[in-house]
């Protein structure tokens, strides 16, 4: 149980949106795994003594706790900070906790991510991110990426114990080897378990540091993997690998056994220079003549396949939108393709011959006799507007 009092100046007074590096549109799953990056990054497991880190890791966590709360993040989408406070909503005084208890306490909510933050019972390991780039055609064709990251594993040296080859760790004498030890606050109101501040939650202290890992118990470790992308997939979704995560932590587990983390991949999709995205649908905006507008014309629209024959009919107005059913994307889950829709775009000659000029000029003239229907509402709402 942690108490607070809604009076006390919040630590953060950054943007949250800012501070996780999202839209504000953003939706639930989609601040999860920003939290779930920025823990991944300023976690202090992996910036021992990084005064920066650990401030971000806990900006991190309180921006995550308002933005995954619904009620929240209502009011402060409406008031901001001061809605929170005003309110009784404020987050918590992350500024004023351990930054391993702030992760684990959200090791309930991302199920075991993380490796539990020292907690003993949860030996499974951080989950990793990388991103890779697609092309629009690669995501109409499905696609093979190799990717390359970096992660944490059992130092091959001391064998994830930390120590020198031929010494052995001792049992931690303030936590007896328990790796834990209580706090009490508020004059004894309520206690929190937290890890041991001298060992770290492991139970056991180093004397003699192995020179691999400096005593870490691990060591970064590149990894090549290829991933297969399916057909339809959009941007910003993830595909997650099963066991390409860390091992559990060297407090946890010395020697890494126990579940691996997974890696998520993040797919991000290159703009294409012809086409617009909107879900599984691509709209495409194609100009044409006004005279092949005016009376109709056959046209090659360029598709994912290649050209297709279209008629465009006889008095198409400018940005008028045809649906051209199957030419868009499959669809992720059932393979069905969306439609491809064709926007017109009547485009008015720069520079004209004198015989086109005078054919124009001709045309004009007998304007008054065409039925230009637009232009017949638009005088209709002006008239009826000056009348008014």
């Amino acid at each position: 149980m942690i108490l607070h009092e809604a009076s006390r100046p919040m630590p953060t007074q950054r943007d949250y949106y800012e501070v996780l590096g999202l839209e504000k549109n953003a939706d639930a799953e989609e601040v999860k795994r920003a939290y779930r990056r920025m823990a991944m990054k300023y976690h202090p497991d992996r910036n021992p003594g990084d005064a920066e880190a650990e401030t971000k890791f806990k900006e991190s966590a309180e921006a995550y706790e308002v933005l995954a709360d619904a009620e929240k993040r209502k009011i402060y989408d409406q008031y901001g900070h001061d809605g929170l406070r005003g309110r009784g909503a404020a987050a918590h005084d992350f500024s004023r906790m351990d930054p391993t208890d702030i992760f684990s306490m959200f090791n309930d909510i991302f199920g075991g991510f993380g490796g539990g933050g020292g907690r003993r019972g949860a030996a499974r390991g951080f989950d990793l991110e990388t991103e890779v780039t697609i092309t629009l055609d690669e995501v109409f064709k499905g696609c093979e990426r190799d990717v390359e990251f970096t992660r944490m594993d059992v130092c091959e040296t001391c064998t994830g114990t930390g120590a020198k080859p031929g010494s052995k760790p001792v049992k931690c004498a303030t936590c007896g080897g328990q790796g834990r030890v209580q706090q009490t606050g508020l004059g004894g109101m309520f206690r929190m378990v937290v890890a041991c501040p001298a060992c770290g939650g492991r139970g056991q202290i180093v004397k003699e540091f192995c020179t691999s890992c400096r005593g870490k118990g691990r060591t970064p470790k590149k990894r090549n993997l290829s991933v297969k992308i399916p057909k339809g997939i959009h941007d910003g979704q993830a595909l997650s690998v099963t066991g390409e995560g860390e091992p559990p932590p060297p407090e946890v587990s010395p020697a890494g056994q126990g579940a691996r983390g997974d890696l998520h991949v993040v797919v991000r999709v290159k703009q294409h220079e012809l086409y617009q995205r909107e879900g599984d649908h691509l709209l495409l905006e194609m100009p044409i003549a006004f005279t092949q507008a005016a009376l109709g014309s056959e046209i090659q629209v360029p598709t994912l396949e290649g050209s297709k024959p279209f008629s465009i009919p006889r008095g198409t107005q400018h940005g008028h939108t045809f649906r051209i059913e199957g030419q868009g994307l499959p669809n992720l889950r059932s393979g069905r393709r969306g439609d491809l829709g064709l926007i017109v775009k009547i485009e008015v000659p720069r520079r004209l011959s004198a015989k086109q000029e005078q054919l124009l000029r001709d045309l004009a003239a007998t304007e008054d006799k065409m039925v230009l229907p637009e232009s017949e509402s638009f005088w209709k709402r002006v008239k009826d507007f000056l009348g008014r």
